[in-house]
């Protein structure tokens, strides 16, 4: 089958989910699939070194074929650049569907942002290009909860854009129990939401590597820096453990909307900064840590999200601080790897990192090696794989079926 993968963020870009491997797992299966995209810009905003904008630019990764399409770089909190951000990617997106579904038998539309299925919808009423949908944030929600100035005034329009798109897609993907049930009470119907659960993109760190041997534990937060993690609770903590205990080390790693308000709060300096580093550089960071650190917002939209660090760090094999609610937190207590805490809690972050920090080197090991062990029953990247391409070629076969038959 011929597919077209039509997602706004690929590598380079960090935390992509779905990346590289996952296209070659769909070509091994027999696929043909041409990913189209934007240039490069996330999570700073900022066009990457190397590229400039044009009207399109072919490129090769690792034996992937990669159509960059033109679009407005922006990430932050203003609604207008956001938009424009988005709506700049919709624009050529469209274009490029209709003139090119031809070339293709399907289309897998990667959300976030719901601008690119309707593109994918858009062309597909012209066109007759069938499209999988896969729902990794459950718009509007998301705008709302990640702190974008002006969303609410966009809620009820999104809203509705986001149930014509369900509509129009011939099958849903979604990365957790609780968004399937949330798609469903909004009028998606259950068959055609199959839930998937993300992989980790790169899967078990090989060699621990311990630290230097200075006595500290180090605490190690790896990501984007923005509202929807709401790492000013885990600055607080941070702050708050280093009096109660000495010995703790809490270090931060990426970039993001809230990096310079981060790094100006009051008991920031109880953390280190590092800045984003490349995504091979940082496995072995992940692996030298003594713990690993994660906080979502306090928000209803993230009781039912599974934030993709959490599958990456149980990956790792280290143990885990957590700051979350919902789904997350009941997959990371069942996994044993895991200290969780209410999300927005200083004071329970604070103790939490105290009680990990009071843990022998031996026993961190264990509860690292709990979560590795679910993870690999749990999130495989084969298992994964196996429930896309039955949704995939199911969604191919159903397509055939509505075409009029030729006379």
């Amino acid at each position: 089958m011929r597919v077209l993968y039509l997602t706004q963020w690929f590598e380079p870009e960090p935390n992509i989910i779905k990346g590289i491997r996952f296209v070659r797992a769909l070509e091994a299966a027999g696929h043909d699939v041409t990913v189209v995209t934007g240039f490069p810009n996330y999570p700073a905003g900022r066009l990457y070194p190397g590229y400039r904008l044009r009207l399109v630019q072919h490129e090769t990764i690792e034996g992937v074929r990669v159509i960059r399409l033109p679009l407005y770089p922006s990430h932050d909190a203003s609604s207008l650049r956001r938009s424009l951000n988005f709506l700049s990617f919709f624009v050529p997106a469209l274009i490029y569907c209709l003139f090119r579904a031809g070339r293709y038998d399907l289309a897998y539309v990667y959300h976030p942002p719901i601008t690119v299925g309707l593109a994918a919808a858009m062309a597909g009423l012209v066109r007759r290009l069938p499209f999988v949908l896969d729902v990794q944030d459950l718009w509007p929600d998301t705008l709302a909860a990640t702190g974008m100035v002006g969303a609410a005034r966009l809620i009820g329009p999104i809203g509705a854009l986001c149930r014509l798109i369900y509509r129009r897609s011939l099958g849903i993907i979604a990365q957790s129990e609780g968004m399937k049930r949330a798609l469903v009470g909004r009028g998606v119907p259950a068959g055609k939401v199959m839930v998937i659960r993300n992989w980790a993109e790169a899967e078990f760190a090989a060699v621990r590597d311990r630290a230097s041997g200075t006595g500290a534990v180090s605490f190690v937060y790896g990501g984007n820096l923005g509202r929807a993690q709401a790492l000013e609770t885990l600055i607080d903590a941070a702050a708050i453990a280093r009096r109660r205990r000495r010995g703790i080390q809490v270090t931060l790693y990426g970039d993001g909307v809230d990096a310079e308000a981060l790094q100006s709060r009051p008991g920031a300096s109880a953390a280190r900064f590092m800045g984003r580093v490349p995504a091979q550089q940082i496995l072995p960071i992940f692996a030298a840590a003594d713990a690993l650190l994660l906080h979502l917002r306090d928000d209803p939209l993230f009781a039912i999200t599974i934030p993709s660090k959490t599958q990456f760090y149980l990956a790792m094999g280290r143990p885990i601080v957590a700051g979350v609610a919902g789904e997350a937190a009941d997959i990371l207590r069942r996994s044993g790897a895991a200290i969780v805490v209410p999300p927005g809690d200083p004071d329970a972050f604070a103790q939490a990192l105290i009680e990990m920090a009071a843990l022998s080197a031996g026993q961190r090991d264990a509860m690292g090696a709990a979560g590795r062990d679910y993870y690999a029953a749990n999130f495989s990247f084969e298992q994964a794989m196996r429930r896309t391409l039955t949704l995939i070629e199911g969604t191919k076969a159903r397509a055939m079926s509505k075409r009029p038959a030729r006379t």
